[in-house]
């Protein structure tokens, strides 16, 4: 007895929204892992990061840094990874380089080391309330 073909998710959704949102989801997952320097260093020695189809995706990927869109990514690096990785050739030919990806993750975890969140900059969301952060001096 023959099984039925394994559907998509997307083949199997009627509804729209949720195939937009879908499909939005997994894209910005895709877009923050182009963050780490060891999934770009895997791709590179795979030659996924050299092949035209992957290369034209990126371009496609770049509408990521509309204000709209790259308000919902979370590393600050990952928002102009994708037009940075597309016409880079020898970025993508020096990551297949172990010291390339470990200079870049070690760049990446100096600059998380170093930042700060500085008053009217929110990282969470929330206003901080302690005077100590904003800056505010009490009248007391």
């Amino acid at each position: 007895m023959a099984s039925e073909p394994a559907q998509s998710p997307q083949a199997t959704t009627e509804d729209p929204r949720a195939t937009n949102r879908d499909k939005f989801e997994l894209e910005l997952e895709f877009v923050q892992s182009l963050a780490n320097p060891y999934y770009l260093h895997s791709l590179a020695q795979q030659n996924i990061l050299d092949q035209p189809a992957f290369i034209n995706y990126l371009q496609y990927l770049t509408y990521w840094k509309e204000k709209d869109y790259a308000r919902f990514i979370q590393f600050l690096p990952t928002r102009t990874a994708p037009s940075r990785l597309a016409p880079a050739r020898q970025f993508r030919s020096e990551m297949k380089k172990d010291e390339w990806r470990d200079i870049l993750n070690q760049k990446q975890y100096d600059h998380w080391r170093t930042w700060r969140d500085y008053p009217g900059i929110s990282t969470t969301g929330a206003t901080p309330t302690d005077p100590q952060e904003t800056g505010v001096q009490s009248s007391h």
